[in-house]
């Protein structure tokens, strides 16, 4: 029992009041414990297996996010990030493993993100060069998806504030989206909404599921 426990035990049993000691109880010696700091070392307790990792990474590389995977592909990359959801530290929206900028390399769902600019008809104008995402502490969210159109370069940004559902899952509300081609850039649309659950994150890759089941994979830039 630790001494955390052991000083709650001791608040809730007590002698009947028809039971006299019959010798003085002295207070044991509390023992001191070395502090405990949280740190990015700390949050990696569950590591998964580097082979699981590198599977799911090179099952999704060169796909062109998911959209050139069949639909067994699909199922592989499912299979993998099941086994690895099993290594999922405690609240990792709570851990600052989620901070940072991170490459979108998969969706099973190709049109999830970056919307029309992925449809099949989007693609053929659109050629997208880089999807990013940034998290910033303690509640800030910014997704780009870069791209080249008729020989010009452009992005489209949105900028999000995050905020956390239990445990699991973050809701980020979006800006209107920015759009910019060379020297053009407007605001254009409405406010937005996502929920994504975090499955797996470590300091290579973190996965996500969308609250319509799509599947997410980053990879730390």
């Amino acid at each position: 029992m630790s001494a955390s426990a052991a000083a709650v035990a001791s608040t809730c049993l007590g002698f009947s009041s028809s039971t006299t000691p019959r010798t003085t109880l002295h207070r044991p010696l509390r023992r001191r414990l070395p502090s405990v700091r949280c740190s990015l070392a700390a949050a990696l307790g569950l590591r998964a297996p580097p082979k699981l990792v590198d599977s799911i990474l090179s099952k999704v590389k060169g796909t062109d996010r998911g959209v050139l995977l069949p639909k067994d592909g699909h199922q592989e990359v499912a299979d993998v990030a099941l086994q690895l959801g099993k290594y999922c530290i405690n609240e990792p929206v709570k851990s600052p493993l989620i901070f940072g900028e991170w490459e979108v390399l998969y969706c099973s769902v190709p049109t999830s993100p970056g919307g029309l600019y992925r449809t099949p008809l989007g693609r053929l104008i659109f050629k997208t060069n880089e999807m990013l995402q940034v998290v910033e502490a303690p509640d800030v969210v910014k997704n780009k998806v870069s791209f080249t159109v008729f020989g010009l370069e452009g992005a489209v940004s949105l900028k999000g504030k995050l905020n956390v559902m239990d445990g699991k899952w973050i809701q980020v509300v979006f800006e209107p989206p920015e759009f910019k081609l060379g020297s053009l850039g407007f605001q254009y649309g409405g406010e937005s909404e996502v929920k994504l659950e975090i499955t797996y994150v470590d300091e290579k890759i973190r996965l996500g599921k969308g609250s319509r089941g799509s599947l997410f994979v980053f990879l730390r830039r």
